[in-house]
């Protein structure tokens, strides 16, 4: 598939919770001419308390690079756990490091491209607490392992728990949402049509008024892209719901063994001027 545009967020290379076999799959069946690198590329606030770094992670960024040896453009925008990446702002070959962009579909629609964590008021203020509430992430997803092995052999798909946490408790529902409210309105101060980010690991395409979010989401729980297609359309594809229907349409004897995915992710896609108002896929 060979598309105009790609946007990946949250990849956290580094952590042993990235779909890094997914990524790698997804980056050798599709093409692009632009690449954007929304934040939280590689884990470092992880890998200074746990060295993990295996081939699958050093294939994905060799991937990286030969696509932009063979010409792809590819802008890395530094997240909060990759940010001292910041240092080296400038082009590298190919590669240009930037704190934001904007993007122009060839609709004209212009978005603000940016990872966001400048608007999350506990990183920018307590960063401590940032920390802390990214040890609590990690230990939920360590808490998925084993629940979703023994759903498996009761033939049960994948379930992830700080997924429902996110989705369920209140206050982190509505941090979320204000993170979304403040991005939005960021942009829009600045007379652009949408923003593109990431930070949060929610996979998401919806209308804040008038104004167009879309948020990549993240390759931990929902291994997920946001893509330009040559015709302009934006679409958000979740990479294991593809790989599950693909998988479905194999003839029993031919089914991969020991693969579960998450069911539960959608393909949602956003025109410019459309109104969608979308399921938070966690």
């Amino acid at each position: 598939m060979e598309y105009r545009t790609v946007w990946i967020s949250d990849l956290h290379l580094g952590t042993r919770d990235c779909d890094a076999a997914g990524l790698l799959a997804f980056l050798k069946t599709h093409d692009f001419e632009k690449l954007y690198l929304v934040g939280d590329v590689i884990d470092v606030w992880r890998l200074k308390k746990q060295r993990y770094w295996p081939q699958t992670h050093n294939d994905v960024v060799q991937k990286i690079l030969r696509k932009a040896r063979r010409g792809a453009r590819v802008i890395f925008i530094p997240g909060n756990h990759d940010e001292f990446c910041s240092n080296f702002l400038g082009l590298y070959g190919n590669i240009v490091v930037r704190t934001e962009d904007v993007h122009t579909t060839c609709r004209g629609q212009r978005l603000l491209v940016l990872h966001g964590h400048e608007f999350d008021a506990v990183i920018k203020h307590v960063k401590w607490l940032a920390y802390l509430g990214d040890a609590g992430y990690y230990l939920l997803l360590r808490l998925n392992r084993p629940l979703n092995f023994l759903r498996r052999q009761f033939g049960f798909g994948s379930w992830s728990l700080s997924a429902y946490v996110k989705r369920n408790v209140k206050k982190v529902v509505n941090t979320v949402s204000q993170f979304e409210d403040a991005v939005a309105h960021y942009a829009k101060d600045r007379a652009l049509d949408g923003v593109v980010c990431g930070h949060v690991h929610t996979p998401e395409i919806r209308r804040i008024r008038d104004f167009a979010y879309y948020n990549a989401g993240d390759w931990v729980e929902s291994s997920s892209a946001l893509v330009e297609h040559l015709d302009g359309r934006l679409e958000l594809i979740h990479w294991r719901t593809q790989m599950a229907m693909a998988e479905s349409r194999l003839p029993e004897t031919s089914r991969p063994i020991g693969i579960a995915f998450d069911s539960t992710a959608t393909l949602l896609s956003l025109h410019p001027g459309a109104s969608v108002s979308s399921p938070r896929n966690w």
